[in-house]
């Protein structure tokens, strides 16, 4: 893990088309601006948990739902 010290207002560059930006310090709180091409998701770790839980149980749901389904050769 790459660990850098920014002050506000300071920037951090990643690739071409990405960049993160100090924007307030308060506390023990810090705020970033994130600009990135919208082709590139940015979500907060806790949000990114609950798609990927979400698409497992989807994932799951949809091999139980073609596991149950009777196949075309069974009534033949």
């Amino acid at each position: 893990m790459l660990v850098l010290s920014r002050q506000r207002d300071e920037s951090i560059i990643i690739g071409d088309n990405i960049v993160i930006t100090i924007v307030d310090i308060r506390g023990d709180k810090v705020r970033l601006g994130i600009q990135a091409p919208t082709e590139i998701p940015v979500h907060r770790q806790e949000v990114y948990d609950a798609i990927q839980r979400e698409n497992a149980m989807k994932e799951a749901e949809a091999q139980r739902t073609s596991s149950q389904s009777p196949s075309k050769n069974a009534s033949e």
